[in-house]
């Protein structure tokens, strides 16, 4: 029985808060962890709270934040891509080359992020009705197209961008674009994953397939959909990635693809499928780069890096375990 005047939850709001933190528990653990980072941090070192490493923190990382969207999708779905890295090195070389061939800049913009869809399209396919899987599929397109790209370009640099293509550097409503896109994709996808009807599919695809297959859900149209999905929203990391800097170098970004995977496992999206949010893997992928960042500014090696992310992958993945054993 609660007294007058007593401050502890009632049975309603505890219900309500242990429905939050089900829902969104991961995403309050990034957040928390973020928060103290940022006050840790700062007081140590008060630069690292300037407005200039705030910039290159948001938006220095919001490709691989919007590029996370999509992986998110893919992994929610029980797949996997592991060539997310090196499609997005080859649509950056092909959107750079186009901008300084004389091409409009819209071209360039929106050229890449067709091919991506078309790239995913054919990965879709062969994992749908081929019934290859993901991890062997994209494996192989990592290879085609680290080696294609290398072969053409030779590791070239793409300089003389024209200024207008380099969106990444304008500032809508005030705003940096790349922090203005990673917010407004991550939120729209977000409301849609968790909305429509498409979006809740995906998250019966990846938790019992054979039962969306028994409730009507065409089980590999949707993987062919959420792959090209997926590779729509690698065209648009690309763009943020290729215009961030006045040069474009023709290679794939080292570990990319494991950065957004990383991303989006950390962000509470079960490496099992069937569960988690796409804004979990934008606020992890903003956590990688504010762990980056602090290391250097407390003088402590960056390679650290690698090693803090291995393990938080590994504490994720076995909390994952653990949950589902005790709702099994």
């Amino acid at each position: 029985m609660a007294f007058a005047g007593s401050t502890a939850p009632t049975r309603r709001e505890r219900g309500l808060l242990s429905r939050i933190y089900a829902s969104y528990g991961q995403e309050v653990v990034i957040l928390g962890a973020l928060a103290v980072l940022f006050i840790a941090v700062g007081l140590y070192n008060p630069r690292f709270l300037s407005p200039e490493n705030l910039n290159t923190i948001f938006s220095g990382n919001a490709y691989i934040a919007v590029a996370a969207i999509g992986m998110a999708m893919i992994i929610i779905t029980g797949h996997i891509d592991v060539s997310v890295g090196a499609l997005i090195g080859v649509l950056a070389t092909i959107s750079g080359t186009l901008a300084v061939s004389g091409y409009p800049v819209w071209v360039a913009w929106f050229l890449p992020v067709l091919i991506g869809i078309a790239v995913n399209a054919v990965i879709g396919i062969l994992v749908a009705y081929a019934r290859i899987p993901s991890i062997v599929v994209t494996l192989g397109m990592l290879s085609i197209l680290r080696g294609g790209l290398i072969s053409v370009t030779g590791g070239a640099w793409i300089s003389n961008l024209p200024p207008e293509f380099l969106i990444a550097q304008q500032k809508p409503f005030g705003i940096p674009a790349p922090i203005f896109f990673m917010v407004i994709l991550s939120l729209a996808a977000a409301f849609w994953m968790r909305y429509s009807g498409f979006g809740r599919s995906l998250y019966a695809v990846g938790g019992n397939p054979e039962a969306a297959r028994a409730t009507g859900i065409p089980i590999e149209r949707r993987t062919v959909q959420v792959f090209m999905i997926h590779g729509m929203f690698a065209g648009l990391a690309t763009i943020l990635f290729a215009t961030q800097l006045q040069v474009i170098q023709s290679t794939v970004p080292p570990n990319l693809e494991l950065t957004v995977i990383t991303a989006a496992v950390i962000g509470g999206v079960s490496i099992l499928g069937g569960t988690g949010t796409v804004i979990g893997s934008t606020l992890a992928a903003i956590l990688f780069a504010t762990i980056g960042s602090a290391l250097i500014f407390t003088n402590v090696s960056a390679y650290w890096l690698r090693a803090v992310i291995g393990l938080l992958i590994l504490v994720t993945v076995l909390a994952d375990m653990i949950r589902r054993r005790r709702t099994a």
